[in-house]
């Protein structure tokens, strides 16, 4: 009996090995506006398709983060990779945090791009509603999104953004990762850890914005750091591309220009400027 691969693509040939892990709404094309322009000699990027999405769009399975960065675990052993960072994107930075209580040892950074934290998400009422439609209802999935990038995005951009969620994801698979990473508190197996952790959050977005960073991520991560991207809300990846790869490139390259302890564990930046917590 052969246990299950995720699907992935792989891009670089650097020594920093690295996965990149897509949130609720989209597939492992969630990176495609960023990939084009990644250092591909100091980094190896995996992009992977979660159960339910993608290539892994028919594969069967809990749903749950946990699950998920098991996953990435042995992806890693069947890659050679014995250590890797990872970025996670919403629902994905839970799965990040999920391997920092996991395999702490073998984690070397840890990116979360508008991460849900590890206290999950509370949703009551109509918000609770909204999010628990979404699998079957496109008009609530582009409501979300609208909301989350500030409602300033354009109208064909959402649309796109809900045709591509409907098309690389399983309805069913959706609904339970909601169960998931909205409804898990494992806040207590991660706080504390020492694996160096960079949030990046978008100030226009009014679900996970800067300040929910402060109480959560920058609370429990020694090594933490916080960059606020002030023109993007919860997809930096297509509303600020370029200020992203810059923050996230930095950070991961630091893992080999300082020594452990080296970083300020109270960092907390905008792109271009900087202030205590």
């Amino acid at each position: 009996m052969t246990s299950f691969v995720l699907p992935h693509e792989v891009h670089g040939d650097g020594a920093h090995k690295v996965f990149a892990v897509h949130g609720w709404f989209a597939d492992r094309s969630a990176y495609a506006t960023v990939l084009p322009d990644l250092d591909r000699t100091s980094f190896t990027y995996a992009l992977v398709d979660l159960r339910g999405y993608g290539e892994a769009r028919d594969a069967t399975g809990a749903y749950t983060t946990a699950e998920a960065a098991g996953d990435l675990v042995e992806l890693a052993d069947r890659l050679g990779w014995d250590r890797f960072s990872v970025i996670g994107h919403s629902m994905g930075g839970a799965v990040a945090q999920r391997l920092a209580a996991a395999v702490p040892d073998r984690l070397r950074r840890m990116v979360g791009v508008s991460p849900v934290p590890a206290s999950g998400v509370p949703l009551a009422g109509e918000q609770a509603a909204l999010f628990t439609d979404a699998a079957h209802k496109p008009e609530n999935r582009r409501a979300i999104i609208d909301f989350t990038t500030g409602g300033r995005r354009p109208a064909a951009w959402l649309d796109r953004m809900v045709a591509r969620s409907l098309e690389r994801s399983d309805a069913e698979a959706f609904r339970a990762w909601l169960g998931s990473w909205a409804v898990e508190d494992f806040h207590a197996d991660v706080e504390g850890s020492e694996v160096p952790a960079l949030a990046v959050a978008g100030e226009l977005d009014p679900a996970l914005p800067p300040e929910v960073m402060r109480l959560t991520w920058m609370s429990w991560y020694p090594r933490a750091e916080l960059v606020a991207l002030p023109f993007a809300g919860h997809y930096a990846m297509d509303e600020s591309p370029l200020d992203l790869i810059r923050v996230v490139e930095d950070f991961l390259r630091a893992d080999a220009e300082k020594p452990a302890g080296a970083e300020n564990p109270a960092a907390v930046a905008a792109v271009g400027e900087s202030e205590p917590v």
